[in-house]
């Protein structure tokens, strides 16, 4: 092994971490990449079982507002939706999910669910603890929300 350079000195920058070999780094950033297709996918299902479960229906119109895009925007993710068999649409009647659009829905609302409890046990305000999880439950993995679930249930 290399010897390690010396620490900057004053006013220089810090050499580079070690980087991973480049095929692992490489699965990494793929990951990253798919959750982040997916992330789109997973947030409007989620809302869409929201609208429903509250009475109330998903018409594009409802998504684009709850989610601050605009009715075009929406319009592409549901045909995507559609497209990926996870909901249907009638005219004049909004979104519903499938099957498989439902179970998508309760994966995310519990990874939701888990998240917000978690940063809510680090002290963690209200607030931004719900903002904070829009972003986290769709970037870990199932073995990170293991633990999250496991250090919940030892700290009641």
């Amino acid at each position: 092994m290399p010897p390690r350079p010396k620490p900057p000195q004053a006013g220089q920058t810090p050499p580079p971490p070690d980087l991973p070999a480049a095929p692992t780094q490489a699965g990494r950033f793929e990951q990253a990449r798919r959750v982040q297709s997916m992330a789109l996918l997973e947030d409007y299902a989620e809302l869409i079982a929201d609208l429903h479960a509250t009475g109330g229906e998903a018409r594009a119109t409802d998504i684009a507002r709850r989610l601050g895009v605009t009715h075009a925007t929406a319009i592409k993710a549901i045909t995507r939706l559609k497209r990926e068999g996870l909901a249907t649409a009638l005219p004049y009647r909004g979104v519903f999910l499938t099957p498989a659009g439902d179970a998508l829905a309760a994966r995310v609302k519990a990874r939701h669910l888990l998240v917000v409890q978690l940063l809510r046990a680090v002290g963690v305000p209200a607030e931004a603890a719900e903002q904070d999880a829009e972003g986290i439950e769709h970037h870990v993995s199932d073995t990170t929300l293991e633990a999250f679930a496991r250090f919940l249930n030892r700290h009641k």
